[in-house]
């Protein structure tokens, strides 16, 4: 066991109480979680926790933890000391995940107050006024306000739609704090309702443990429906209380504007389209037809209504379908029955949710751009894209190249990107999102394909590079989805990264 340091001043900053909850709005659900202890833990880590800790990582886990001067409940403050006794961070402890602190503070102490919330908060928001600042016709008031680690609020996720903000929470340790985070986030973003979404393994616990379910209102009338923001001048709905995620995927924002330009008079295939993100863009690019296909029936009626709702700013002519099937189904009935598109947009979900699955990912990734190019017309564009932070940017690049030699098919890139504005990368393990916009070639001769060893529908090479870090995860398997040092070696868990960090 160890003490706290023995000055009183120290002593004091390793003390401390959360303010009493403010009281609920009409309509809503308490706005506060069970109550932490007042004093804090002081913990000692490894030397390698310590030196990640000193370089601005946010995560220390469990098998780093040398010596702790007590037990603790979730959300109460942890307080990390190097070997000398000298502060080196605070943060968040949650007893039951290996994932054991989420630090909220490097370098020099703090309190975890209202107004610390207020000043974290209000730096996120600066980071996006940007987006508040577009040309007319392309006014945005739909993004992710904090994304998590990467703005410094670890297991913490905040979206805006319009008046509507979207709290996701990825661990219990947040519930405590909901009665400081609250007033805080209503002085830097005022709204007309605050809606509270839980991470999945948190919504199995939270009504039980919490009495908080998942959607619930905090703040706020309740909800009767979808709620409407605008992107870049269109209007789009999203359910936030049981939409996947938060309601809506803002990362890929920047990219959806990116196919607006590649569209005009183009047959347009949006895979994996959800609620018709991209499907929208591409028809406010001109666009003449465009499929979206998803898997979930619900997801593609919220993506017609989406397209109906921007009909003004579409050709007369512009044409839009949906497709409720599997994507690697629908793809080869598509290239049997010889239908060919000039754009082809491939946004799957996570295929690498743990990294044992890595190895499999990047053989459905190379499965799938082998049938998407199959179904591209010579001279026409495929735009492919990844939010399995478990496969690298250069591995995933290098998988989609290698399968189009497979497919006999070149690729003359257009553009690599990575995360939107909103989206920001703080450490290694907050990179997830990159894309690919390519220019397809002639189909290759057979004789040209051998040369090179590929075969239609291999898998990618025994050679191909697989990553050996342990980066996040992102959507949920039918379409959801969720740069610094490294975790020392002793402080990574041995198969899953945290949900905070995550697409959220």
């Amino acid at each position: 066991m160890i003490k706290p340091p023995r000055t009183g001043a120290d002593h004091a900053r390793l003390q401390g109480s959360r303010p009493p909850v403010k009281g609920q709005s009409r309509g809503s659900a308490a706005a506060s979680g069970p109550a932490t202890s007042e004093k804090r833990i002081a913990l000692r880590v490894a030397p390698e926790a310590e030196r990640a800790i000193r370089g601005g990582h946010p995560w220390l886990f469990e098998g780093s933890i040398r010596e702790q001067s007590r037990e603790g409940e979730a959300g109460d403050l942890a307080v990390v000391f190097d070997r000398k006794g000298r502060f080196l961070a605070v943060g968040l402890y949650d007893p039951d995940s290996t994932l054991r602190v989420r630090v909220l503070q490097h370098g020099k102490s703090a309190s975890i107050d209202e107004q610390w919330f207020e000043g974290r908060l209000a730096e996120a928001a600066q980071r996006r006024s940007p987006l508040l600042a577009l040309a007319p016709g392309w006014e945005t008031n739909g993004y992710r306000l904090v994304h998590g680690e990467n703005d410094g609020l670890p297991g913490l996720v905040i979206d805006r739609y319009d008046r509507t903000l979207v709290l996701k929470i990825y661990t219990p340790a947040w519930l405590p704090h909901l009665g400081e985070l609250l007033p805080a986030l209503a002085k830097v973003q005022p709204a007309e309702r605050v809606v509270l979404r839980l991470g999945r393994a948190l919504a199995l616990r939270g009504k039980a443990e919490y009495g908080l379910e998942d959607g619930s209102v905090l703040q706020g009338a309740p909800l009767d429906g979808p709620v409407l923001f605008r992107e870049n001048g269109l209007t789009f709905e999203a359910d936030v209380v049981h939409g996947q995620k938060t309601g809506f995927f803002f990362d890929q924002r920047d990219n959806r504007a990116r196919v607006q330009k590649l569209a005009r008079g183009k047959a347009v295939l949006n895979l994996f389209a959800y609620t018709g993100g991209f499907s929208v863009y591409a028809g406010r690019g001109g666009a003449r037809s465009v499929l979206s296909l998803d898997s979930s029936q619900p997801a593609l009626e919220a993506a017609k209504r989406n397209w109906d709702r921007n009909r003004a700013d579409y050709s007369a002519r512009a044409s839009h379908e949906i497709l409720a099937t599997d994507a690697f189904e629908q793809l080869e009935r598509i290239e049997k029955g010889g239908r060919r598109f000039e754009l082809v947009i491939v946004d799957p979900p996570a295929f690498a949710q743990e990294q044992s699955q890595v190895v499999q990912a990047l053989k459905s990734y190379d499965r799938l751009t082998q049938m998407s190019l199959a179904v591209v017309k010579p001279g026409g564009t495929l735009v492919i894209a990844s939010c399995s932070s478990r496969v690298d940017a250069e591995t995933f690049f290098d998988t989609v190249h290698r399968a189009a030699i497979r497919a006999g098919r070149s690729l003359r890139e257009i553009e690599r990107t990575g995360h939107a504005l909103d989206h920001p990368i703080g450490f290694r393990e907050g990179a997830y999102l990159k894309c690919l916009f390519a220019q397809v070639g002639e189909i290759a001769t057979p004789a040209k394909r051998a040369r090179h060893g590929g075969k239609p529908g291999a898998g990618p090479r025994k050679d191909s590079k697989v990553p050996e870090r342990d980066p996040n995860d992102t959507k949920l398997p039918t379409r959801a989805r969720h740069d610094g040092k490294s975790a020392p070696r002793g402080s990574r868990p041995k198969k899953t990264i945290p949900a905070g960090s995550q697409r959220g």
